[in-house]
C-alpha cells in the first residue's frame, strides 16, 4: 500500500487532488467523513485541515460543536502521524486533552506539528494541535499522546 505522504504528495497541486486525498482518508477512517476535513498542507513536520462550518458540525448556539472540532485535531494529528512517521515505527492514539478557548463562529482550521520522535524506541510522543477561526483567532489546543513503537521484522 502507498504512504499517505506520496498519495499526497502526487495530489496536493489541484484542489480537485486535495479534495481526492481528503476523502481517502475518510475511505480508510470512515467516522471522519462527518466533519468534511479537506487537508490544505501535508509535510515538513506540520499538517493544516480545513473545516468548513456548516449546520452538521454546529451546537445549539450556532457555533462550531467543541467535539467536531476535537475530530479535526484528531483527523489532523493521525494522519500526519501516518504520512510522516518513519516507516519502521507503528503509532496509535493514547489520549488527548482539549482545551476550548473561544467560540468558533465561522469555518475553521487546524493546524498540527510533528513531535520530536527517536526512532526505534517505543515511546509516547504528544502532537500540538491549534484550531483557528476564519479571523485568527485561535479557539482550541489540543495535545495528543500516541504511542509509537517499532514495527515488527516478521512482515
Amino acid at each position: 500500500m502507498p504512504r499517505a505522504i506520496d498519495a499526497w504528495n502526487r495530489l496536493k497541486g489541484h484542489a480537485t487532488g486535495r479534495w481526492l486525498f481528503s476523502r481517502i482518508v475518510c475511505w480508510r477512517a470512515p467516522y471522519f467523513a462527518s466533519i468534511r476535513p479537506l487537508f490544505v498542507q501535508l509535510g515538513e513536520g506540520t499538517v493544516q485541515v480545513h473545516m468548513r462550518k456548516r449546520r452538521r458540525v454546529t451546537n445549539h448556539i450556532g457555533t462550531v460543536h467543541a467535539i467536531a472540532m476535537a475530530n479535526l485535531c484528531e483527523v489532523a494529528a493521525g494522519t500526519m502521524m501516518e504520512a510522516l512517521l518513519d516507516t519502521n515505527m507503528r503509532w496509535i492514539p493514547r489520549g488527548m486533552t482539549i482545551r476550548y478557548l473561544a467560540k468558533a463562529n465561522a469555518s475553521v482550521v487546524a493546524k498540527a506539528v510533528m513531535p520530536e520522535v527517536i526512532p526505534g524506541i517505543a515511546q509516547d510522543a504528544i502532537v500540538k494541535v491549534q484550531v483557528f477561526d476564519g479571523q485568527g483567532v485561535e479557539v482550541v489546543q489540543a495535545g495528543i499522546t500516541m504511542y509509537l513503537s517499532p514495527r515488527s521484522t516478521s512482515r
